[in-house]
């Protein structure tokens, strides 16, 4: 089975390459665990450390591209995982590369999957921003998607494309809608929610965080653990669990700036959290408020989709995994 990661030289997208290089096979349209043949993960650039494989390509270039996706998305493509995007803020502030690569490149890659040998598997990283303006207090599985951003419109547009070459058979598409992901490891990005992981990972390594929105401000998170695996969950299911639509909300829960601190300070301690600073900034503010904090997702859970116990558990997974030392 031949299988690409878009945004593979991503932190999600390279922790994902690790759990299929080290798992037994994936599930085949026909139901049958196949084993893993070749790995090609597509990104604009990758970081010197890539693990040892010899089913791993990568490859450099750009999604939007039609000749790099005739490179990555040969005939055999059996199942695409398409992680590649530009961040909400990024996309907010820049809006012809956000249509470009979101939405053309989005594009381009099914209109390619569509003359694989047979209808790939395509996963689709979608957002929580594909909702905003006035919401309910508590969203759920029949909330309409109104995004107030360039990010989270482009990415209902890739839903709506997936979901319509899903109905006409050219793929068998399957769009998750993932909430905030944290704790994310390395350096703050462009996203409008890169806050809620610096918050908690600057100060465990012993760095200031600064904070641009209050601490009532409410975040509907899931952990990086819990997305790999909805990604993998996602691909595997059969393709009657996806009859009535091809997008589902993810489970996560839903915790405010000060929950967070709090949690750092049962986990971390007290010293830590006083690196955390509140340093108020209206744009991050402005696109952050436009996100739902608080959603019901029985779809996803019937469907066997899970959300963290509790950010005690999110910070404590984080040190583990990262192999983070605590610095009081």
């Amino acid at each position: 089975m031949k299988v690409v990661i878009t945004g593979g030289g991503g932190f999600l997208g390279l922790k994902l390459a690790r759990t299929l290089l080290a798992r037994d096979g994936l599930t085949a349209s026909d139901g049958a665990k196949t084993a893993l043949s070749k790995l090609v993960l597509l990104d604009a650039v990758f970081p010197d450390h890539m693990p040892s494989d010899a089913r791993l390509e990568a490859l450099r270039g750009d999604v939007s591209d039609a000749a790099t996706l005739e490179r990555v998305l040969t005939p055999d493509t059996a199942s695409v995982f398409h992680l590649a995007a530009v961040v909400s803020g990024a996309a907010e502030a820049d809006f012809d590369l956000g249509e470009r690569v979101n939405l053309d490149g989005t594009r381009r890659l099914l209109e390619r999957a569509r003359r694989c040998a047979r209808p790939p598997r395509v996963v689709f990283a979608s957002s929580v921003a594909a909702f905003g303006g006035t919401l309910p207090p508590v969203l759920d599985d029949s909330t309409t998607p109104t995004p107030q951003t360039s990010y989270g419109t482009q990415k209902v547009i890739g839903e709506y494309l997936i979901a319509d070459m899903s109905r006409k058979g050219f793929i068998d598409g399957r769009s998750l809608r993932l909430p905030t992901i944290v704790v994310r490891p390395g350096k703050p990005n462009a996203a409008a929610s890169s806050f809620a992981s610096g918050i908690l990972r600057e100060p465990l390594n012993g760095v200031a965080s600064a904070c641009p929105v209050a601490a009532d401000t409410g975040v509907w998170l899931l952990s990086p653990k819990r997305v790999i695996e909805s990604f993998l969950h996602a691909h595997d299911l059969a393709a009657s669990a996806w009859p009535s639509t091809r997008t589902v909300n993810l489970p996560g829960i839903t915790v405010s700036v000060a929950e967070m601190l709090e949690g750092l300070r049962r986990v971390a301690g007290e010293s830590v959290v006083r690196r955390v600073r509140f340093e108020p900034e209206a744009r991050i503010q402005a696109i952050v408020k436009t996100w739902p904090a608080r959603l019901k997702t029985p779809r996803a859970l019937a469907m066997g989709f899970r959300a963290d116990p509790d950010i005690d558990t999110v910070i404590r997974d984080y040190i583990a995994d990262e192999n983070i030392s605590v610095v009081r």
